[in-house]
């Protein structure tokens, strides 16, 4: 089932182009991370697909039907958004932060409530539930930030359809809660929900993502596996960096090495 699909996509929001000819197809349950120098063009993709602005030129379909024909409230029950920086100054606890992600449904306080609890485990920030959110670490915030995007599309059954759009989601995360991510990443994308985020750490990418996409100056430069992308030619060209790319040794995946 395809959740996403770009053809032939540019966009120019402030008048100069951002993105150029992007094509790319998103299936239910697919997993694809976003890569490529500053600059690139990463967050404004995912801009674009949050309905930030339009695109300029190419056909952007969602759900089978273009993105611009969805009303904002039915397009956020289906699709949820975290952006590089989430600003809330406001006292509310972290359970009540996490509630606004449940704004754009009529479930009812209990079940939002039950869903909340489940975005708070699965981003390890249930025990700060009655915390004030500007009492937080960043790291904490950023927890909380993601809880909120996981309950705004939160489904028991199955998530087919639904689509989670993440950008540096592990910024402020130490190690432990960047794996508990990818963990939670990978359970909610098995019920069908589609993911694409971007990620700054290639090895972090290659570990979380099925399929890469790279974009240099707006434009999409590669797309494939994590050992057909991450080659030494692709870091020296693009990123002007000599690295090492070996078998890492759980061996589903290349691990790359700064030299």
């Amino acid at each position: 089932m395809s959740v996403l699909a770009l053809d032939s996509v540019s966009a120019a929001p402030w008048g100069e182009t951002v993105l150029t000819d992007i094509r790319l197809q998103l299936s239910a349950g697919e997993v694809v991370v976003l890569i490529g120098p500053n600059g690139a063009g990463k967050s404004s993709l995912l801009r674009l697909l949050a309905g930030d602005f339009p695109a300029s030129t190419g056909t952007l379909e969602f759900g089978g039907r273009p993105l611009a024909a969805w009303q904002r409230g039915e397009l956020a029950q289906h699709l949820a958004f975290l952006p590089q920086l989430s600003l809330l100054n406001f006292p509310y606890t972290v359970e009540e932060v996490v509630l606004l992600g449940r704004t754009p449904h009529a479930t009812g306080a209990r079940a939002d409530r039950e869903i909340a609890r489940a975005a708070l485990i699965a981003t390890d920030t249930l025990g700060l539930r009655d915390r004030l959110y500007t009492q937080l670490s960043g790291g904490e915030r950023q927890r909380v930030q993601l809880a909120r995007v996981f309950a705004q599309i939160w489904d028991s059954g199955d998530m087919a359809g639904k689509l989670l759009l993440l950008d540096e989601p592990t910024a402020a995360l130490d190690l432990s809660h960047q794996q508990q991510l990818a963990s939670a990443i990978a359970a909610i994308a098995s019920r069908g929900c589609a993911v694409l985020l971007v990620v700054h750490d290639v090895n972090l990418a290659a570990t979380v993502g099925r399929r890469l996409v790279v974009l240099d100056r707006g434009r999409q430069v590669a797309t494939g596996s994590p050992a057909e992308v991450l080659t030494p030619a692709l870091f020296r060209d693009l990123f002007h960096a000599e690295v090492l790319v070996q078998q890492h040794p759980n061996g589903r995946q290349p691990l790359v090495i700064g030299l």
